[in-house]
């Protein structure tokens, strides 16, 4: 132990490994599966786009406000408190929310004990087309529900087999009944093919048992359609099918949608400030005594954290969805184990290593980042750079889990597929320098845009749950090298003391402002063309660009090195006598050795 605790590194070095496990175990748990637990409250994917837009813009500009205010009150550990103890109360209030439904079961218990589960409902705007016969005969029994609960509308036209909507669009569905597995449909005059929309009711004692859970409501726009509904009454207008498509016809859609607004902002608002206060903390914890390059190999910690919570996460709810979902969308054991790993996070808090002096480094450092970065070319085509790529990367965080339920994946895999790509990014880590070194920082980049821009081209053409796994070994360029790559080039050019503040501008500002512009317009790209035409498009745009990025390189004004040898054995020589003396400058001569070599 050392004399003073205040300075004990390996101490301070121990609890930081602990709390980023802790952290990144903390965000596996409600952070992948988030849009999931949206859809299973019946959201369409606009307001979820809109919800998870809001979200990124608020972490993109509220984080590095609180940072900057508590470093400057030195109010660090009670932010960091706070943050945690807030969060947990926030995730909890937003798992309080009522889906749009709230007659629906949510929870898969009574498949387990013989009882088929009851079909869930499909948010507003799913129409079923079939070919329907007359009423069945009384007294015949209806098939047994074979759809999962919580799932919505498919995105992809064709995978409504998979999901337990019916047959793709190339052929009817038929049976004994003329309805699809899972769904009770009332009579129907005549046969003949027809769109219907299916709204969910409550079971009645008096309700036959071709009457079950749902019943046939109004003609509603498909999910992927952008015209007028199929079997729409000919005096139906456009604007109503429309209307119908984004939820905006049924009741109670302005309750859970405010509702999840205002917890997603209160929610973030309490959580956004705590990775920079943390990382800021630590670095200058570690600068008092010359130790930071032992920073730099914590990043380790929250990988590690993040591979185990979201494979341990989907396990853990798999388990336990039974016993405790009775009521509500099962995606609400995912904030009870974050509320309880928050827990262990505000524990290790307590022991945080936080500074009590002042910074030596000078104050403003972010507004002279932001001047650097407006001023110096390559660092300004690097943060648009930064900024399409982080808008094209949450479409993916959005919407993949949503055409991956629609084939069938349970979140186990989805989950095992999010740490696919981490364990890829954590393996290709030891060959960082090299990669840097052989291809450059810009080389790096375009690789990185080029890997991501397949990936977008691959998942619009997935044909099974499975199918996603080989893309994710991927994310190791797309995600892992292009930020090395970024970072690199920000601490190349970055002047004296605006490293930091630089690279989390980046990091924040100009991804997370792309986040949100791709979240906002991503949810009405997959209502109107469909999620493939929102993949496809951000994959030719990324092609665009890096086109452009490679292009322009030449142009950009080229950096002067400058030979340090030469100016010392110039000045030596202007100042000394002779030669000799200038020989025994060691300085002199290990620039020269290196110049050499």
């Amino acid at each position: 132990m050392s004399a003073n605790p205040q300075w004990d590194i390996r101490r301070a070095l121990g609890v930081a490994r602990l709390f980023h496990l802790a952290c990144g175990l903390r965000d596996a748990c409600v952070t992948p599966f988030l849009t999931l637990y949206l859809r299973q409250l019946g959201l369409a994917a606009p307001w979820v786009g809109i919800l998870m837009g809001t979200k990124h813009l608020v972490a993109a500009f509220w984080g590095p406000f609180c940072a900057f205010l508590a470093k400057s009150y030195q109010k660090r550990r009670v932010l960091l408190t706070g943050s945690l103890l807030g969060s947990v109360g926030a995730s909890l209030l937003l798992g309080l929310v009522p889906p749009l439904d709230e007659d629906r079961p949510s929870g898969s218990g009574n498949a387990s004990h013989g009882a088929p589960a009851p079909a869930p409902a499909p948010p507003p705007g799913v129409a079923l087309t079939g070919t329907f016969a007359s009423s069945p005969p009384p007294g015949a029994p209806g098939p047994p529900a074979k759809r999962r609960p919580g799932t919505g509308p498919s995105l992809f036209p064709g995978t409504e087999e998979a999901s337990g909507f019916g047959k793709g669009p190339a052929e009817s569905v038929h049976g004994p009944s003329g309805r699809p597995p899972g769904y009770a449909l009332g009579p129907v005059e005549g046969a003949g093919t027809t769109s219907r929309a299916v709204h969910p009711v409550t079971s009645r004692g008096t309700d036959t048992p071709w009457e079950g859970a749902f019943k046939v409501g109004r003609t509603a726009l498909p999910l992927l359609a952008g015209g007028p509904a199929l079997g729409s009454p000919a005096n139906g207008s456009a604007a109503e099918g429309s209307a119908r498509a984004l939820g905006l016809a049924s009741d109670g859609w302005r309750r859970t949608f405010f509702l999840c607004l205002g917890s997603v902002v209160l929610w973030e608002l309490l959580t956004a400030p705590l990775e920079q206060v943390a990382d800021d903390s630590l670095y200058e914890y570690l600068d008092f005594v010359d130790a930071t390059d032992r920073y730099r190999s914590l990043w380790i910690w929250r990988l590690l954290g993040t591979t185990a919570g979201v494979c341990g996460i989907a396990a853990l709810v798999g388990q336990l969805e039974c016993p405790l979902v009775t009521k509500g969308p099962r995606g609400v054991l995912h904030f009870y184990g974050y509320s309880l790993v928050s827990t262990l996070a505000l524990l290790l808090s307590i022991a945080f290593p936080v500074p009590t002096c002042r910074p030596r480094e000078p104050s403003c450092t972010t507004v002279k980042a932001l001047s650097l970065a407006g001023g110096d070319p390559r660092l300004l085509l690097l943060a648009l750079t930064v900024f399409l790529a982080g808008a094209a990367a949450s479409t993916v965080q959005n919407f993949l889990f949503w055409h991956m339920q629609d084939l069938g994946s349970s979140e186990l895999v989805m989950g095992f597929s999010v740490a696919l790509g981490l364990l890829g990014e954590t393996a290709l880590h030891p060959f960082k320098t090299t990669l840097l070194r052989k291809l450059t920082g810009a080389g790096t980049v375009g690789l990185g845009l080029g890997c991501l821009a397949g990936q977008l081209l691959y998942y619009s053409l997935l044909w099974s749950w499975w199918s996603v796994l080989p893309a994710q070994v991927l994310s190791a360029l797309s995600s892992g090298a292009l930020w090395w790559a970024v970072k690199a080039s920000v601490e190349h050019r970055a002047t004296p003391g605006t490293e930091r503040p630089l690279g989390a501008m980046f990091r924040g500002h100009f991804s997370g402002a792309g986040a949100s512009l791709g979240s906002f317009g991503g949810g009405f790209v997959v209502t109107y063309f469909g999620l493939a035409v929102l993949y496809q498009a951000c994959c030719v745009v990324l092609m665009l660009w890096l086109a452009l990025f490679v292009s322009v390189q030449h142009m950009l004004p080229q950096e002067q090195k400058i030979n340090y040898a030469k100016l010392l054995v110039r000045e030596a020589s202007d100042t000394s006598d002779s030669e000799q003396g200038t020989e025994r400058d060691w300085l002199v001569r290990a620039m020269r050795e290196e110049h050499s070599d």
